[in-house]
């Protein structure tokens, strides 16, 4: 037991903690407000404090829990909601009404509900890190497997299948050190990452059915993605995009200091949100984690690392989950603001020496592994985290020092938006480093020449770019038909496949293999339209052949009779081009 000497905002220093350890959580004040030890001198350590610090003062008792900020794992995670602590909002909010009042403590995990447990495990076998013991159907969509918890290893000496509560022992492992229980759940603390066997190569995309995304800037399960915007440029509309449709298993969605009400509308729409694929709510895979820009400064900090450690431990399950964080300038203006309270020396406009570390370090738990269980069990997490520059100023330090550990850049447009061209992510600033370990992936399960027609796609836009520059000093008509053409076919890609509604039935998902025949519908109408150029028709003709709206139309194709419908377009196109040709 110690006391408080000193308060500064969410920093308390204690006097009296002898036998603390770093990253003890401790509890401050009468009101047992949950704080994290982040610095020792002898029995002095500097606690930041989870919840607000009003009212405390000097000589207020601190308690040392002896534990580190741990989150509890197992069944009854997903369809939840929590703070940046893993406290259920649900559970608050019937407790205490709209306001969270201090100090309140509710367990992460309902005690109370009855779990079906099937064992799958024998008695008598021999057990380790990661062995699946049984399963449990947490929701309709997620099987959640019960497994043996990282560092016990021994001789399984009884397991039984029946309804328990995470706090029933449902079986007991003899180990070298005595008998370890089993039960449900378990806890971790979250800075440390759960252990694996082996990382594994990014071989395999993670679709999200939108297309400038799939086709251009692809994000592999396991990998990690950035997306810089300044405000208004759709950041937590295109994660919610993808949390809605991309094909992870799980999703693990953490709003870090964002303002209330956006979070709020998250709050409010994902509950009613159906999963495309099973067209159950998406709830019943997802877990949501809220941490407004009005709650305390050091939970903030925490949240990411309460998201990444629920992603990992359905990553050892064998699940793909995809992790979003929206937004980590939100988290490094935490640390910036507890930096300074303990009086550290400033880095770059202020933020802490260490900010491009702590950064790193969040996203290196990302990955495709092979987990610790016997049977190499197959698992990926991919984090794809939104940056809030200043003004949209990608130079700053969060944005470089994300850019760093960061293979996918996803740069939203304010000018994009400004033009309600969404998703705004601008082509020519944007880039992924998976598409080459990609590329076998694509010519494998959508079509040979699908690196081809993405890379004459790119050409096309940036051969568009340049045009433009030309264009604002001579005009349109003094191009020669052939760079006419280029524009034509440019601006179909822009508006006909790079705009996508994220609010329209059909086109707010696009497949992949429906990616590839637009694409190459596009770009096939793009080489008939310079052969007939060649022939002597002029772009004006062939811009007011009816093929050319249908093609205009085709984002709008269901996915339901997909290949006969642009089989006949692609009929269509090539004699109403050629024809076009002829008669010129």
């Amino acid at each position: 037991m110690g006391v408080v000497a000193r308060v500064s905002g969410p920093v308390v220093v204690a006097e009296g903690l002898a036998d603390a350890k770093m990253y003890d959580v401790v509890r401050v004040g009468d009101l047992g407000l949950v704080g994290e030890i982040i610095r020792l001198v002898g029995a002095t350590a500097t606690v930041q404090v989870y919840e607000d610090t009003t009212g405390l003062r000097p000589g207020d008792k601190v308690e040392n829990t002896g534990q580190a900020l741990s989150v509890e794992l197992g069944p009854g995670l997903l369809t939840s909601i929590y703070d940046g602590v893993q406290r259920p909002l649900e559970i608050l909010q019937a407790n205490l009404g709209d306001f969270i009042a201090r100090g309140f403590v509710a367990a992460p995990l309902n005690e109370t509900k009855g779990w079906e447990f099937t064992a799958t495990a024998a008695a008598g076998s021999e057990v380790g890190p990661g062995a699946l013991l049984g399963t449990v159907p947490e929701t309709p969509l997620i099987l959640h497997r019960i497994l043996v918890p990282p560092g016990v290893k021994g001789t399984l000496s009884a397991l039984k299948s029946g309804t328990f509560t995470i706090r029933d022992p449902i079986g007991l492992v003899q180990t070298a050190q005595g008998p370890v229980p089993l039960f449900l759940s378990h806890k971790w603390v979250v800075r440390i990452p759960r252990p694996v066997r082996e990382k594994l190569p990014p071989t395999i995309p993670l679709i999200t059915g939108q297309r400038v995304i799939d086709t251009f800037f692809p994000v592999a399960k396991g990998g990690t993605a950035a997306i810089p915007g300044p405000f208004g440029s759709g950041k937590t509309v295109t994660q919610q995009q993808l949390a809605k449709w991309s094909d992870a298993d799980v999703v693990v969605y953490v709003g870090c200091g964002e303002r209330g009400n956006e979070m709020t509308e998250v709050l409010a729409t994902f509950p009613n949100l159906q999963d495309p694929k099973s067209k159950r709510p998406l709830m019943e895979r997802t877990i949501l984690i809220a941490n407004t820009s009005n709650m305390p400064v050091a939970a903030r900090e925490a949240s990411v690392y309460t998201g990444i450690t629920i992603a990992e431990y359905y990553r050892d399950m064998g699940y793909d989950v995809a992790l979003m964080a929206d937004s980590t300038s939100r988290w490094a203006e935490a640390m910036r603001e507890i930096s300074g309270r303990l009086e550290e020396m400033p880095g770059e406009e202020g933020y802490p020496a260490y900010l491009g570390r702590r950064i790193a370090e969040f996203y290196e738990r990302s990955g495709r592994v092979v987990t610790l269980s016997p049977e190499k069990r197959l698992g990926s997490i991919t984090v794809v985290g939104a940056v809030s520059p200043p003004g949209g100023d990608f130079s700053e330090p969060v944005s470089q020092n994300t850019l760093r550990v960061t293979r996918v850049f996803w740069a939203l447009d304010a000018q994009l938006a400004s033009r309600r061209h969404f998703p705004s992510i601008n082509w020519l600033q944007s880039y992924s480093l998976y598409a080459a370990d990609l590329e076998p992936w694509y010519r494998t399960e959508i079509a040979p020449e699908w690196m081809g027609l993405r890379q004459r796609a790119v050409e096309i836009l940036q051969e568009e770019s340049e045009l433009q520059e030309i264009v604002q000093l001579v005009g349109v008509d003094a191009l020669p038909e052939r760079q006419k053409a280029v524009l034509d076919v440019s601006r179909m890609l822009r508006e006909d496949y790079l705009q996508q509604s994220a609010y329209d039935d059909v086109d707010t998902y696009t497949s992949i293999q429906k990616q590839y025949r637009m694409l190459r519908a596009i770009l096939g109408f793009g080489e008939r339209e310079q052969a007939a150029i060649a022939r002597g028709a002029t772009v004006q003709e062939i811009q007011k052949l009816p093929v050319r709206q249908k093609l205009s139309r085709m984002k709008w194709i269901p996915e339901a009779g997909l290949a006969g419908a642009f089989d006949d377009l692609e009929t269509e196109m090539e004699a109403a081009v050629a024809a076009a040709g002829r008669g010129a």
